[in-house]
């Protein structure tokens, strides 16, 4: 006994003893809570409080097998289903905190995903973008259809003009630092009767 006193001081606040409760898994309680509500809103639920309620009402009205166990005003009834109310409402509350819950989740998944389609998309805008800038530097179908007709159109005139056996256009000048004699090619073109290639013969 001395020691126990002797071991407490008295210059110091005594430390309060704290109640320890019983440990409840919330999972598991919340899934209960969630059913429980899932099922008092079914017909099913509604259905059978009917029935026990008129059983109840008529067995204490007209003693069936002299069962009066809560005669009228029916005061042990009025207290289950207030104990019934006081139970729902808080497992009720419990089960719409948990939907709550889930539904901000979702939410902020939702918008995450919202964020980064927002960024894909304006990634692939700017990509189109510089897809279009790149084309327009381009040359289109249009401009090679037109160039090509262009260059057929040379290659017919110089096609018919051989066979007239017209010679070719000679160049209007010579470059800077040139010979001034024609070379065997100009001798050959200019000469009536014989081909365009510097080897050809005489028809």
């Amino acid at each position: 006994m001395t020691d126990r006193f002797s071991e407490a001081r008295l210059d110091q606040p005594r430390q309060p003893r704290r109640l320890r409760l019983p440990q409840i898994n919330s999972e598991s309680f919340g899934h209960f809570a969630e059913a429980f509500a899932r099922f008092m809103g079914t017909p099913q639920f509604i259905l059978y409080m009917t029935i026990f309620v008129a059983g109840w009402i008529a067995l204490n009205l007209g003693g069936i097998f002299g069962l009066r166990w809560d005669p009228y005003p029916f005061i042990l009834l009025n207290l289950a289903f207030s104990t019934q109310a006081s139970y729902a409402a808080p497992l009720i509350l419990l089960a719409q905190n948990r939907q709550a819950d889930r539904d901000r989740l979702a939410v902020e998944e939702d918008r995450r995903r919202a964020a980064a389609q927002k960024a894909d998309t304006e990634f692939l805008a700017r990509e189109i973008a510089a897809l279009r800038i790149a084309l327009g530097e381009v040359a289109t179908r249009d401009f090679v259809r037109s160039e090509l007709s262009r260059l057929l159109e040379e290659l017919e005139r110089e096609d018919r003009r051989r066979g007239r056996g017209e010679p070719r256009p000679l160049p209007s000048a010579r470059p800077a630092g040139a010979h001034s004699e024609p070379d065997q090619w100009d001798g050959w073109a200019s000469e009536p009767g014989r081909r365009d290639e510097p080897g050809g013969r005489r028809g």
